[in-house]
């Protein structure tokens, strides 16, 4: 059985926590979490790029000069893509799709890879609850205990938490707060650390262990 050592809301430890090894003790295949990361990253592009071709371009009611006779090269239109302020030739359109499916195993899966990583790198901290009754100082001294690498980016994930609870967590420079429901492999490769609370583990353990 995995187990990995859990605090209290002073940073002492208490007890080990048992881990689902199903979740927590998944063989990493870095092809599969490249694959579900740049697809996650694919559907949140927005396409707001979009140029003109020759038909939707103004003017170009008439040839500009005639074909023949005045010593210059034919042409029909000033709309052309060839003329400055003409339409532009498979130029990027907002109608473009960006989205790419993701098998929901393999979704699930490079989650796994990511938490078998945070544990396997001591980049994973569980917290027994987050109960800091709206004391910032109170997290501030337990980011600085805990970690390694003080100021690095740490994804907090909580379960059930008291709204006075999640604005104290804001409050800390480069946290980013996260349901546990909502855990996803974007978060988990953006942030060096992984702040979470014991129910929230539960509920992830329930989550991806199908």
């Amino acid at each position: 059985m995995t187990k990995v050592a859990m605090y209290n809301s002073k940073g002492e430890q208490v007890k080990d926590l048992d881990l689902n090894e199903v979740v927590f003790v998944t063989p990493v295949n870095k092809e599969v979490v490249h694959q579900v990361y740049v697809a996650m990253r694919a559907n949140s592009r927005q396409p707001w790029a979009d140029t003109k071709d020759r038909s939707e371009v103004s003017g170009g009611g008439r040839k500009p000069w005639k074909q023949k006779g005045t010593g210059r090269a034919r042409h029909g239109s000033n709309r052309s893509p060839i003329w400055s302020g003409g339409g532009i030739t498979f130029g990027p359109l907002s109608t473009r799709n960006y989205k790419q499916k993701v098998n929901k195993k393999v979704n699930n899966l490079a989650t796994r890879m990511c938490l078998t990583d945070k544990l396997s790198n001591n980049a994973l901290v569980v917290l027994e609850k987050f109960d800091f009754t709206g004391k910032t100082k109170d997290i501030a001294n337990i980011n600085k205990k805990l970690f390694a690498e003080n100021g690095r980016k740490t994804l907090v994930v909580v379960h059930e938490a008291s709204d006075e609870t999640i604005k104290t967590l804001r409050n800390i420079k480069n946290f980013a707060i996260v349901r546990a429901q909502d855990v996803n492999v974007l978060d988990l490769l953006e942030n060096k650390y992984l702040l979470i609370a014991e129910n929230a583990v539960k509920f992830l353990e329930q989550r991806l262990a199908k």
